[in-house]
């Protein structure tokens, strides 16, 4: 089944790629910055593309033994220890891996040179042969990605087109380029740091929502919008964007969309088409056509914030020209993405979750907003210099026990106690790490109790990211 009428999809997408322009690279001298899994990536791509390349990581050599060995036996220049300017002799394009700011001096310098800066997204953009569905947001990101490529999995079945799923999620994309096929379909997630680059758009480009988030990076969250907003800045008349008429800051960038609209929420659009619940439906208007995808009760994520991720990801789907039947199909037994509200398990009647991914207080917000039963809540890690208000407000009205650990912890505790509202959680604990907070919720959770580790900090204070943390807190709980 497809759907009538629809203006977008793949023939459109396809011509509009078709005639970029793939940059050449060979015998030009390129640096990377940062040696991560993007800055393999982009080291291993572009020796492969013939360019000479530099690789330069501010942590000394012993410390990256594990990511030169992936790169042995390609020609590649090391310079450890930090970024000299020296760096910039004869350079012809500068690359940052998602870790180093945009504002990094020799950054600055390379722009006072005019050597143009890159990443490894906005290099496979310019490259990829097949169309590319672009995702970004404060929060949901992951769970829509994957959702999305469920769903183009579904629709592919049976054929020779393939979907790729991949950039800020798993691995970065640039490793599979050479199987790319022009009639596949690359469903990408993008993140702040990438898109402040970036002067490229995929032909259909989603923003979730905009929320507080990588403040201390950013600085504002005027700049931080922007930086977001890049994914719609160039794209071309006939491409897509996907805009969440809920959140108002995401949806007021619909004036500087160039193409078509579609719109996502929880109530009907106005006039634009849109991904919508009605008559407990998720229904998607398409022009004249009005089609009923699945009941809302067929979707098994918790969390209202999740079921907008799953209508996000069928105006995406219908974007990208997949049918109703295949969207359906993705949606069936999709049970979220490891690390977002993933329940570990049931110790002595109570059920303990894992939402490692809410780095900031507003997605700590929503994991808490995905229960009424009672809460012990871990909370903490280091702080982004994010408002903790909201969330403390929400504290008092929801958690019975709150177990905080790592930087923030007497930041959020202070932020509690500040907070209006008579209720107040029955008690806080500080503990010193994620092993003596999970202990502490052992202790006070009782039969009943939802147990949530939904951070609202980052991981950087203990762990090396936030899924290091997730695995951790799982082994904890599983050992209980």
């Amino acid at each position: 089944m497809t759907i009538p009428g629809i203006e977008v999809g793949f023939r459109g997408v396809r011509l509009r790629r078709s005639a970029g322009r793939v940059p050449e690279w060979k015998g030009k001298r390129v640096v990377v910055l940062g040696l991560a899994r993007q800055g393999v990536a982009l080291t291993r791509y572009m020796s492969g593309q013939g360019a000479e390349v530099v690789v330069s990581d501010i942590q000394p050599a012993e410390a990256l033994v594990e990511a030169r060995h992936e790169l042995s036996g390609l020609p590649v220049e090391y310079v450890f220890g930090g970024h000299p300017p020296a760096l910039l002799e004869r350079a012809d394009l500068l690359c940052l891996s998602g870790g180093v700011p945009a504002d990094l001096p020799l950054a600055l310098q390379a722009r006072e040179r005019g050597i143009a800066l890159s990443n490894d997204s906005q290099i496979f953009l310019e490259a990829c042969p097949s169309p590319v569905i672009g995702i970004t947001g404060s929060a949901g990101k992951t769970t829509t990605t994957a959702l999305v490529g469920r769903m183009a999995a579904a629709q592919f079945e049976g054929t020779e087109r393939r979907v790729w799923v991949g950039g800020n999620i798993g691995r970065p994309l640039l490793a599979d380029l050479p199987a790319i096929g022009s009639e596949d379909l690359v469903v990408m997630e993008l993140s702040s740091f990438q898109l402040e680059l970036m002067t490229t758009s995929p032909q259909v480009a989603a923003i979730l929502n905009l929320t507080p988030n990588h403040l201390d990076r950013h600085r504002t969250m005027e700049a931080y919008i922007a930086c977001k907003a890049r994914i719609l800045a160039y794209q071309m008349e006939e491409d897509v964007a996907i805009l969440g008429r809920e959140d108002a800051d995401a949806w007021a960038l619909r004036e500087m969309v160039i193409g078509k609209v579609i719109s996502f929420s929880q109530s009907e659009p106005d006039e634009e088409d849109g991904a919508y619940i009605a008559q407990g439906a998720i229904r998607l208007r398409i022009g004249a056509d009005d089609l009923t995808i699945c009941p809302v009760g067929a979707v098994e994520l918790r969390g209202e914030h999740n079921l907008l991720n799953v209508i996000a990801a069928c105006a995406l789907a219908a974007a990208a020209g997949l049918s109703p039947d295949a969207m359906s199909e993705g949606l069936r037994g999709f049970r979220g993405v490891e690390h977002r509200l993933e329940f570990v398990r049931r110790v002595r009647g109570a059920d303990w979750y894992n939402d490692s991914i809410a780095t900031a207080p507003e997605r700590a917000i929503a994991a808490m907003r995905s229960f009424d039963e009672p809460l012990v809540l871990l909370a903490g890690g280091r702080d982004k210099d994010l408002p903790w208000g909201e969330f403390a407000a929400i504290v008092r009205q929801r958690v019975d026990h709150l177990i905080l650990f790592g930087e923030a912890a007497e930041k959020i505790a202070q932020a509690v106690e500040n907070a209006s509202g008579e209720r107040g959680p029955l008690s806080i604990d500080i503990c010193a790490g994620l092993e003596a907070a999970v202990q502490q919720a052992a202790w006070v959770a009782e039969p009943g109790d939802v147990v949530l580790l939904a951070p609202g900090g980052t991981s950087f204070d203990e762990f090396k990211d936030f899924a290091e943390r997730g695995e951790r807190y799982r082994t904890l709980v599983e050992v209980l």
